[in-house]
């Protein structure tokens, strides 16, 4: 199979889109298929698993690479002849890259995993949300299929107007991301930095931005016995200093690798604050490390956390719901040992080998309904995908 996928992020720019392009390309690298990768021109290497990289002209928007349109986009599809085009997060690049897809008969599968309406109303876009979801169904019509992470999001782009859907979660990495890591010197000698009089450690890994909501966590102000430990980076950093100020906290930085998995393993408990993710990869991750997790009953964290089997769901925004859930965590050792073992059961089936053979039948059947079409719409003996253009 020859797979192209158009990526709105990819290297050296690390972010979920990334991380799950980069398993994607793993895995047509494992099973012998040929794919390129088209992005935005951010110093990205010039391949990936073997796999050949082609940047195109960009712009620096608010720490975000954004792809511009170009003639280059048709060129390299044309120049390639995939089976099948693979959208990443389509917005502007994955636009015109679906577009060029259907000009040169080239079947599309767009994968939703950015709320681009959100995105668009806190970062200055001009565009409302009912602008950017008539945005959103314009883009993802244009595909063959789009995938949605979570059925919070599949229903928001059902009621946008996009009729082609199908779910597609994310994959987690079961090795990586093990409670046996805890037991490692890495995580040993961290634990012993955020903990040293036994305190227990809440964790919070991801973006630091505006819609993460990460001073949400100024609730916690005043539980006895609490240690903070905050994973990440982003320009809501300062901002979100001045709210916790008082509270013990520890910045780690942005990790990754082996270190992200150490620092999941010094944790007792994840505490994820934003109230918009399409899917939640963190929850997942900590879930693998053997972690009860406590976060908004919102997006994505909704179809990931079982509300007093692996964790909490607490109300959105409600800094008392939040309290509540961290304090019961931290006050009883038993349930957060529960909790946490029912959490890593909870991923077992889900490693990236498994999600990601998933996403190539659906590829596979796109392509399928696509040879049905050309050759003779509604033809018998191909089984169509619900949500592909010969679905109905």
């Amino acid at each position: 199979m020859r797979v192209a996928v158009v990526s709105e992020s990819f290297l050296p720019t690390v972010n979920g889109v990334t991380t799950s392009v980069l398993r994607v390309l793993d895995q047509l690298a494992a099973e012998g298929h040929e794919a390129i990768v088209v992005c935005p021109d951010a110093g990205a290497p010039a391949e990936y698993a073997g796999f050949r990289i082609h940047q195109v002209p960009s712009v620096a928007y608010r720490q975000f690479p954004v792809g511009l349109p170009s003639p280059q986009v048709q060129r390299i599809l044309a120049g390639f002849r995939p089976d099948v085009l693979h959208a990443a997060s389509p917005f502007l690049l994955g636009a015109q890259a679906i577009a060029a897809a259907n000009r040169l008969g080239v079947p599309s599968v767009a994968i939703y995993q950015t709320d681009v309406a959100g995105f668009a109303r806190r970062n200055g876009l001009g565009m409302t949300s009912a602008i950017a979801w008539k945005y959103v169904r314009w883009v993802h019509q244009g595909a063959d299929l789009t995938l949605a992470p979570s059925a919070a999001s599949e229903y928001d782009l059902r009621i946008a107007g996009v009729t082609r859907v199908a779910r597609w979660g994310r994959g987690v990495d079961l090795e990586r991301y093990h409670p046996n890591k805890r037991r490692t010197p890495a995580a040993a000698a961290l634990r012993e930095r955020l903990s040293p009089d036994g305190e227990t450690v809440v964790g919070y890994v991801g973006r630091i931005a505006p819609e993460k909501q990460v001073e949400r966590l100024r609730a916690l102000r005043g539980i006895g016995g609490v240690s903070l430990a905050i994973v990440g980076d982003g320009p809501s950093r300062d901002a979100v200093a001045r709210e916790l100020r008082g509270i013990p906290v520890t910045w780690l930085g942005r990790l990754g690798g082996e270190e992200l998995a150490a620092a999941y393993a010094a944790f007792d408990v994840f505490a994820h604050t934003g109230a918009e993710e399409t899917f939640g990869q963190t929850v997942q991750e900590a879930h693998a490390s053997g972690l009860p997790v406590v976060a908004p009953r919102a997006g994505g964290p909704i179809d990931l956390v079982e509300h007093g089997v692996d964790g909490l769901l607490i109300r959105p925004s409600d800094d008392r719901s939040l309290r509540a859930a961290v304090s019961m965590l931290v006050s009883d050792g038993a349930l957060r040992r529960r909790m946490g073992e029912a959490g890593r059961r909870a991923v077992l089936g889900r490693s990236w080998d498994v999600v990601c053979g998933e996403l190539l039948r659906h590829y596979e059947r796109v392509i399928l309904n696509a040879v049905a079409d050309a050759a003779s719409p509604g033809a018998p003996g191909v089984q169509p995908v619900a949500g592909s253009r010969a679905y109905s």
